[in-house]
């Protein structure tokens, strides 16, 4: 692709970078920006600083905020007894447009995956075990994507906190083996949180 401006070529090879955006739709949306006035542009830059800038992870959940600690885990009318754990932000926002849910969230950031180097390290499973052990949890909810790897990151999590004492349940499979949670309908994800299924069970069902 041959470009007529070095900043046009800069900007078109910076936004294709992107997950799902290559060059030749790179190219039309900055072409678009260069329609638009300058302030139009300079508010998108704005919004775009501002959220890397100043954009936060909830010190409880791990779901980005923009406070210390998200709306939902200072939300008093939600069942804070209840943690629904989950990859990530997606995750989160494919459960609440349920409105089936009304407990909290752990945001684990990603799954146990040893082919792209991530190990139980490298996700928030401590704090999650470290909830666990406070004694003020009644419940667990694993709502990973039922792929090889959520599987490993449950089974993993299972392990650390089984002796507990407290009731851990996974959504049930009315989402697709391997489909990945915030592809899944609202209908069908929300039956999934509301038929959750004991944990130990689900695993001698595989």
């Amino acid at each position: 692709m041959e470009f007529s401006s070095k900043l046009l070529e800069k900007a078109v090879n910076e936004i294709s970078q992107l997950p799902g955006i290559g060059k030749r739709t790179a190219l039309r949306l900055v072409l678009h920006l260069l329609k638009q006035p300058k302030e139009q542009t300079g508010f998108l830059t704005q919004a775009l600083t501002a959220m890397r800038e100043e954009i936060k992870f909830c010190e409880s959940c791990h779901n980005i905020s923009d406070t210390a600690v998200c709306e939902i885990c200072s939300n008093t009318n939600r069942n804070h007894q209840i943690v629904c754990v989950v990859e990530d932000i997606r995750d989160v926002m494919a459960i609440e447009n349920t409105g089936q849910f009304k407990g909290i969230y752990h945001v684990l950031g990603g799954k146990i995956s040893p082919i792209d180097g991530v190990g139980p390290s490298q996700l928030k499973i401590a704090t999650l075990v470290d909830k666990v052990k406070s004694g003020k949890l009644s419940e667990v909810i694993f709502a990973l994507s039922s792929t090889m790897e959520g599987d490993t990151t449950n089974f993993y999590i299972y392990k650390q906190i089984a002796d507990s004492g407290i009731v851990i349940s996974t959504i049930a499979r009315g989402i697709a083996v391997g489909d990945e949670l915030e592809y899944a309908d609202e209908v069908t994800l929300g039956r999934s949180i509301l038929q959750r299924l004991p944990f130990e069970k689900a695993i001698k069902n595989n």
